[in-house]
């Protein structure tokens, strides 16, 4: 899986930057029976439908005639959202002192999610400050980080 994704976003990387976007993540999945790929784009100031779609008209014909995948699929592109997942070591360089969400794969403390401000990364394990108190969790323990909006 992880092949496809890096021919993705080959194709799509000079596609979007043509747009004034940055290729935020590509993601292969299926749901409800459905293989969706989404490509999730981001740019200064944020992103809009009108990006969204025309990087998708310049992108499909692209990805249709590469065939990369078998079948049918569904083709989004949208962007990364205010509340975007964390995935590389420059996004996590990128949101150091932001708010994030860590949910974790089993409890720590009586608990499986965690709000505070990014603290840390090294090499997987992430540190949060939750109320004043710096809590590392290991690469292991970590499902997914996410950015957190506070209002």
């Amino acid at each position: 899986m992880s092949k496809l994704l890096d021919q993705i976003t080959a194709l799509a990387t000079p596609v979007v930057e043509s747009h004034g976007c940055e290729l935020w993540d590509v993601e292969y999945v299926k749901e409800a029976g459905t293989w969706y790929l989404r490509i999730f784009i981001d740019a200064e100031g944020g992103v809009n439908i009108d990006q969204c779609e025309a990087i998708s008209r310049a992108l499909d014909p692209i990805l249709d005639e590469k065939d990369l995948i078998p079948g049918a699929y569904t083709f989004e592109v949208s962007s990364a959202g205010a509340e975007r997942q964390l995935k590389r070591p420059s996004d996590f360089e990128r949101f150091m002192g932001k708010l994030v969400e860590v949910k974790l794969y089993k409890a720590h403390e009586g608990r499986k999610e965690y709000v505070g401000d990014l603290a840390k990364y090294d090499n997987g394990d992430v540190t949060v400050n939750v109320a004043g108190k710096e809590i590392t969790f290991e690469k292991s323990q970590v499902a997914n980080v996410r950015l957190r909006i506070s209002f």
